[in-house]
């Protein structure tokens, strides 16, 4: 009998795949990466075309030896990891290890970009070798980002702080977000006037229009005098109808969702970050268990930048919209997008897998983040082969001395894609006019003017910062939710109301990193290394050199910034007036480990300290005595807090909620404690009815062994960390469930 070996990343893709390949295949999971950069060292010969010290990660012996064994007791050995860069180098590093003691077995590669029977069974019928181009773009991006973080966050541990981290693609983000931050705060409002006139015709109902051009040009009004001015005017002028257009509008369904607008959408609807989304999509791609139907890939590979959709999928989605909606929802041929810049269309959109699983009929299968995002993707794909919603647009022109007045109103005639999918809810408004005619006088019943101020461009959420990166070419889809999570992990941005706002922090570290370091700091010469990682895929640039060049003006600018760049520690942020009470020299104001504070500027010799005014960091919640604003504060320990704003007239405070459900209960949520050492720990918030307890923080994350639905959060060395299952013990590295995003190393 011909054995197989299918060697997948996530034990829940062996369940999924399982039904699928009869018993002539043992399906093994690597858990992600099986080897990777140390830790604690470079890892990088720099003086020899910068070759890679690959170690194994710590735990994955195991899994490896598995592996190993099992390849040596089949006929065909085929690796079939996720089809991307960070997928290829799984498959790599894996057939390393298998050649070390099957050397007589070829070794192929199986890309399936949906877990479905027809995928991977056409996968392994149609296998390829292992692409050593797409290795090595995966392997310069690893390796950059290395040299960057290594020799960064050193640097500024000895300039700033300890703890501290800088990355090729992070500290961009953080630019981003300080610099709109700063044109907020620089921002001076204009005040403007707009007119608008209630006019009634001869037959209902009335309309609305708003004053737009003043002697032919655009109508821009500065201030309440000229506004008394137009008034006066209006007062002796006759309303008359100059011009009446009527015509109709389409408005063309959206594509299917890549990465980039799979988050945003999720963000703008659901207020999911990119991390949850991206962990949702995850569990929906390797397979849910839908009872009687078995475990189901619900939908395509989530990491894309490609609009394509297989012809296969087109002809599938084309008969489900005949059958449900009608012939009139269907358009003639199928609807086609382009892609924007150097998108892989290797790939396809995020799309179901299937159209047997429509969201309502499995719903009670799936719990309620994972029903939501799949009915998001199921109605967006099947939006998108439907024709365009149609419109009666109605424009009138109205005249009234030297001022124009104009009206416009639309009206749904045929829904289209509408019937399935809206992207904004304003789109059930519509306004109707009456049947009006050139030169009919309008009666008068109302003239409204209302003053108006500038307002300053809005902060970035997760989803507006996706489409900033996505739009200036800065990092990949598999990058965006960890550059957005470890920014915010790092204390260079935090979160309120929903909105990324930088700390003063972030826009310390960027000020030294930008003066220091132009290259890395700028937005175009970071997008160009993207193209570069690119044109390495294609065979067309060789990375080594892309390093050499990178790295010849890095270390230079390295060197000078350990010379020239501001020491923080020695100095301080910025000299007050103040004097310090012990020696009588010049307070500074210093980082430490929970924000700012000021300290005597001769130190260590004077240790004199004393707290700053806490930054306040608000909270979601409302305080439920008095109905204020909680905010968050930090206690004993550095355990976090819930207060009211009023303190001390309100004195209300509550424990800290991750915002996880108790696994014990299922009824309370885990809060972050402090023990009476000052040891933070997490409970169930209905201690002591329910006694769950962890020293470990917690995520909301199942585990992919045995479904427990939390894991927590260990440290590893340095400031590495893994996961681990507070019921199986199993460990997880940071990248199986995260996902394999951005490879930057502090």
């Amino acid at each position: 009998m011909n054995k197989k070996l299918l060697v997948v990343e996530s034990p829940t893709k062996v369940k999924t795949i399982s039904k699928f390949l009869g018993k002539d295949f043992v399906i093994k999971a690597s858990k992600g990466h099986v080897k990777d950069l140390p830790e604690n060292s470079l890892g990088v010969d720099v003086t020899n075309n910068f070759k890679p010290t690959y170690i194994t990660i710590k735990g994955k012996e195991k899994v490896i030896k598995e592996i190993r064994d099992a390849a040596a007791k089949v006929d065909e050995i085929y690796l079939a990891p996720d089809p991307d860069r960070e997928g290829e180098a799984i498959a790599w590093h894996i057939a390393e290890e298998i050649r070390k003691k099957v050397k007589d077995k070829p070794i192929k590669r199986a890309v399936f970009h949906e877990i479905t029977k027809r995928a991977v069974e056409d996968a392994i019928n149609n296998p390829r070798d292992l692409d050593e181009n797409l290795f090595n773009a995966q392997q310069a991006r690893r390796i950059l980002d290395r040299l960057v973080g290594y020799n960064l966050s050193p640097l500024l541990w000895e300039k700033v702080k300890r703890g501290l981290s800088a990355g090729r693609v992070q500290s961009v983000a953080v630019k981003i977000i300080c610099e709109r931050e700063k044109k907020i705060r620089e921002f001076v409002p204009e005040e403007y006037w707009t007119v608008t006139a209630l006019l009634k015709a001869s037959t209902p109902p009335e309309i609305t229009a708003r004053l737009s051009k003043i002697e032919g040009k655009k109508a821009e009004i500065k201030s309440e005098e000229e506004v008394k001015v137009i008034l006066s005017d209006l007062e002796s002028s006759d309303f008359v109808v100059e011009k009446v257009e009527k015509k109709e509008v389409k408005r063309n369904p959206p594509p299917p969702f890549i990465t980039s607008t799979l988050q945003q959408e999720a963000s703008r609807r659901f207020g999911y970050s990119a991390k949850k989304t991206m962990m949702i999509a995850q569990r929906l791609y390797e397979g849910v268990d839908l009872g009687p139907y078995g475990t189901v890939g619900l939908i395509t590979y989530m990491r894309t930048d490609s609009v394509r959709i297989a012809d296969e999928a087109v002809s599938m989605v084309r008969d489900f919209i005949r059958e449900k909606y009608g012939e009139e929802f269907l358009p003639s041929s199928p609807n086609k997008f382009k892609n924007k810049n150097a998108a892989q269309d290797a790939h396809e959109a995020i799309r179901p897998t299937s159209m047997d699983y429509p969201p309502d009929s499995i719903e009670q299968y799936l719990d309620k983040d994972s029903f939501r995002l799949y009915r998001l993707i199921w109605e967006r794909f099947v939006a998108s082969q439907m024709p365009p919603a149609r419109y009666d647009q109605h424009t009138i022109t109205i005249r009234a001395g030297k001022y124009t007045f104009t009206a416009t109103g639309k009206k749904l005639i045929f829904p289209g894609f509408l019937k399935v999918y809206r992207e904004q809810e304003e789109e059930n408004g519509e306004m109707i006019f009456p049947e009006v005619k050139v030169g009919e006088k309008l009666d008068v019943l109302k003239i409204t003017p209302e003053q108006h101020f500038t307002k300053p461009p809005p902060r970035f959420n997760e989803g507006t910062l996706v489409r900033e990166l996505e739009e200036k070419g800065i990092g990949r889809p598999s990058t965006y939710a960890t550059i957005i999570s470890t920014i915010q992990e790092r204390g260079y941005v935090r979160k309120e109301k929903n909105f990324l706002v930088p700390t003063d922090l972030g826009f310390l570290i960027t000020e030294l990193l930008d003066k220091s370091f132009p290259d890395i700091m700028n937005e175009k010469f970071t997008a160009e290394m993207e193209e570069r990682l690119d044109l390495i895929e294609e065979g067309k640039r060789d990375w080594v050199e892309d390093l050499r060049e990178f790295y010849s003006k890095f270390e230079r600018d390295l060197e000078r910034a350990r010379e020239e760049m501001k020491n923080i520690k020695k100095e301080g942020v910025e000299v007050t007036d103040e004097e310090c009470p012990v020696c009588g020299a010049k307070l500074v104001v210093r980082y430490g480990r929970y924000g700012k504070f000021l300290a005597c500027s001769r130190y260590p010799e004077c240790k004199y300290t004393r707290p700053l005014p806490e930054e306040i960091e608000y909270s979601d919640e409302k305080c439920p005595v008095c109905g204020s604003r909680l905010i968050i504060k930090r206690g004993k320990g550095g355990v976090r807090y819930l207060a009211c704003e009023r303190y001390p007239k309100c004195n209300y405070t509550a424990p800290y909620s991750l915002k996880i459900k108790c696994p014990q209960c299922g009824e309370g949520e885990i809060v972050e404690r402090v023990t009476g050492k000052g040891k933070i720990f997490y409970s169930c918030s209905r201690y002591p009815e329910c006694k769950f307890a962890l020293w470990d923080e917690p995520v909301d994350h199942p585990c992919p062994s045995c479904g427990y639905p939390i894991l927590v959060k260990k440290k590893g060395r340095g400031k590495s960390y893994y996961y681990q299952c507070p019921s199986c013990n199993s460990r997880f590295k940071r990248d199986e469930i995260e996902g394999k995003e951005d490879s930057e190393s502090s």
